[in-house]
């Protein structure tokens, strides 16, 4: 299994999770976060903005399934300009369900 993170603009939140979810991805965790990437920051009108607000999706899924929700989440965040994200996909070794203590995988 895989732990995929993907940072995404707000405003394109509704259509990735969403598109996860047709897709037959329902289950995900989303934190509401602040950062900045190779732009660092933004400008303004004569105003700096240092950290970004970004919505942080987090999900672990198959191996199989990786391709298919890193394309999906490609395909509803991408807008095609600066700051549209980063996907990073992580081994997941263990899992368990907290109420029983079995092992998930």
């Amino acid at each position: 299994m895989k732990l995929i993170r993907a940072f995404i603009r707000p405003e394109k939140e509704e259509d990735v999770v969403f598109g996860l979810e047709a897709a037959g991805f329902p289950a995900l965790t989303k934190f509401h976060v602040f950062g900045r990437g190779k732009q660092k920051g933004l400008d303004i009108g004569g105003i700096h903005y240092d950290e970004l607000p970004k919505i942080l999706l987090a999900l672990v899924v198959k191996d199989e399934d990786v391709e298919k929700v890193k394309e999906i989440i490609i395909t509803k965040a991408q807008t095609g300009y600066p700051g549209d994200g980063k996907i990073f996909i992580s081994p997941v070794e263990e899992a368990y369900t907290i109420r029983t203590g079995e092992a998930v995988l």
